[in-house]
């Protein structure tokens, strides 16, 4: 039975929230005691913006989604802040378990295993850690029996051990590319290519994007220092999704970033590709004329705009288009007035 249940799960596609709608192959399958439970609870330890550090999440209600109840419930919800310098303290655990609803016995196994998952945290630089059910069996036993863990990648050169374990086959072929050329990169399931420099302006140009009606391809950040080559990369790696992506947005603004720098790969990568698809282009800042003379000296059908949001006007328009034009199909070429 079990080798019956494993062939059916194994080459299929696990389809999550967090998988999107491409999915995730399934390629292991892990085989486990099942186990009789009484009670399940929810118990978490990630990182809390309000006080800058830790925060122990826990509910009476687990074994389901937790954003649910903590919608419908808000009171289910019991918190405790952990002081980055003193750790989960003997009280701290006793308490959340207390206010968790554990009793007795089963109030010191639930704040033994506080302490142990918190110190699991803090040795792997996880940013989170979650229990969803931690479960009391008949026998009165407390047991985690589903656990998720998310570790800092900035730690990967701490925790060598853990990343070797990291399965790339599951991972997206373009965002393995791009972490190769030090590029910040996660694909998204819309038409509109994003290049962007800093993480805060990449979330701003994709949500003006969604403003004006259109949908983000991905997330795309070529951060501070980018050469001529990563920017070249960066435009290679929005562009291969030539199927998908209708339009491209440009959005830099130069500080230590130059300007000149981007449009000199754009160029680069415009030339060597041949695209046919639509390009805006927003740039401000550092060395900005030197730029928008090179993509102009360049010939390309690039559109230049200053304005961030006509910038995301036109881009969704244009991707419109495109899409229009695939779905009739007919073949649409662009020209900038001479």
């Amino acid at each position: 039975e079990a080798r019956e249940k494993a062939s059916m799960m194994l080459g299929s596609k696990i389809f999550t929230k967090q998988t999107g709608a491409l999915g995730k192959l399934c390629d292991e399958v892990m085989i486990c005691k099942r186990l009789f439970t009484r009670r399940e609870f929810y118990f978490s330890i990630t990182m809390d913006r309000h006080t800058g550090g830790p925060v122990a999440i826990g509910s009476s209600k687990g074994g389901v989604n937790i954003e649910e109840v903590a919608a419908k419930d808000p009171n289910a919800i019991v918190k405790c802040p952990i002081d980055i310098f003193e750790g989960m303290t003997d009280a701290e655990a006793s308490s959340m378990a207390d206010r968790m609803g554990f009793k007795d016995n089963l109030m010191v196994q639930a704040a033994d295993i506080f302490k142990q998952l918190y110190n699991l945290f803090i040795k792997y630089d996880a940013t989170l850690i979650e229990i969803n059910p931690m479960a009391e069996d008949i026998n009165g036993n407390l047991y985690c029996l589903d656990c998720k863990l998310n570790v800092d990648s900035n730690a990967s050169h701490r925790q060598k051990e853990l990343f070797a374990m990291e399965d790339k086959q599951q991972q997206d072929p373009l965002e393995l590319r791009a972490a190769k050329a030090d590029l910040n990169y996660i694909r998204l399931d819309g038409s509109i290519g994003c290049m962007v420099n800093g993480a805060g302006l990449a979330m701003a140009t994709m949500d003006i994007i969604k403003y004006h009606g259109g949908d983000p391809a991905n997330f795309l950040d070529v951060g501070g220092s980018a050469t001529v080559d990563q920017a070249a990369e960066a435009f290679r790696i929005i562009t291969a999704d030539t199927d998908k992506v209708n339009a491209i947005l440009v959005n830099i603004f130069g500080g230590i970033m130059r300007c000149d720098v981007i449009a000199q790969g754009m160029i680069n990568v415009a030339n060597e590709l041949q695209l046919k698809i639509p390009v805006v282009v927003r740039l401000q800042g550092t060395r900005v004329e030197e730029a928008k003379a090179l993509i102009a000296a360049a010939g390309l059908r690039m559109l230049a705009c200053d304005d961030l949001d006509q910038a995301a006007k036109m881009v969704v328009k244009l991707s419109e288009i495109v899409q229009l034009a695939r779905s009739i199909p007919i073949d649409v070429s662009f020209q900038l007035p001479s």
